[in-house]
């Protein structure tokens, strides 16, 4: 099964020896379960040509805004809709998360809450789960065809599922460890200290990457109706 990765934004350069792109995060979470993965740089203005290019198709986390004025915004937004007209899986991560939302009739804004970073709880169909969070941005009114399906007091959308074609999650299954000790030395300046200290305190705590990482492969692999 071949994996259309939607690359919406690029990881630090600093970090890039060690752990690679975005695209390189989810296919080493994905590694092991018979994909094949091609990547398209959408930020970059690189799409596909149709929906039948991949079998199912993931769009990665950035750090650009959902709502912002970007040219790689309204394209990405088009492509969403046809694929989620498809059929085929489709999967968002973070930013992937909310720009589906967003696409498909939700609203995304800029939390008045504040950040989330670090490992942090969910409920997570019916269980409690820890995995690494990095956003301000949130969805904060879901689609009509979307169901919650994680949340906790700080997000109430951390995740959604539109019947069998779409799988979001707005924390990051693809961040271990050293991905969050390279965005706190790259990208916190705008970050309370208390929150990246709190962030940094949990650094070795365990995360539910493989839980994760399985939904994800089951939800592409999926038998759907034709």
């Amino acid at each position: 099964m071949l994996i259309g990765i939607l690359q919406t934004g690029h990881a630090p350069d600093p970090i890039q020896p060690d752990y690679g792109d975005y695209s390189d995060m989810f296919e080493r979470l994905l590694g092991g379960q018979g994909f094949t993965f091609r990547t398209w740089n959408v930020v970059d203005m690189d799409f596909p040509t149709s929906t039948d290019a991949a079998d199912g198709w993931l769009i990665t986390g950035s750090r650009h805004g959902a709502y912002e004025d970007h040219p790689f915004i309204p394209p990405l937004e088009d492509t969403i809709r046809a694929i989620y007209a498809s059929g085929k899986p489709m999967v968002g991560v973070c930013f992937g998360h909310q720009i589906i939302a967003q696409a498909l009739g939700g609203r995304v804004e800029k939390f008045a809450g504040g950040w989330s970073v670090g490992r942090r709880a969910y409920d997570y169909k019916g269980a409690q789960i820890h995995l690494n969070a990095w956003h301000q941005d949130q969805v904060v009114e879901r689609p009509a065809d979307a169901e919650t399906i994680a949340s906790n007091d700080f997000c109430a959308h951390a995740a959604l599922v539109y019947g069998d074609r779409v799988y979001t999650i707005q924390p990051h299954p693809e961040f271990g460890r050293g991905v969050i000790e390279g965005l706190i030395a790259h990208r916190s300046s705008t970050v309370p200290d208390d929150l990246v200290d709190a962030a940094r305190a949990a650094l070795p705590e365990p995360v539910a990457q493989d839980r994760i990482a399985r939904d994800i492969s089951e939800f592409f692999r999926k038998e759907r109706r034709a």
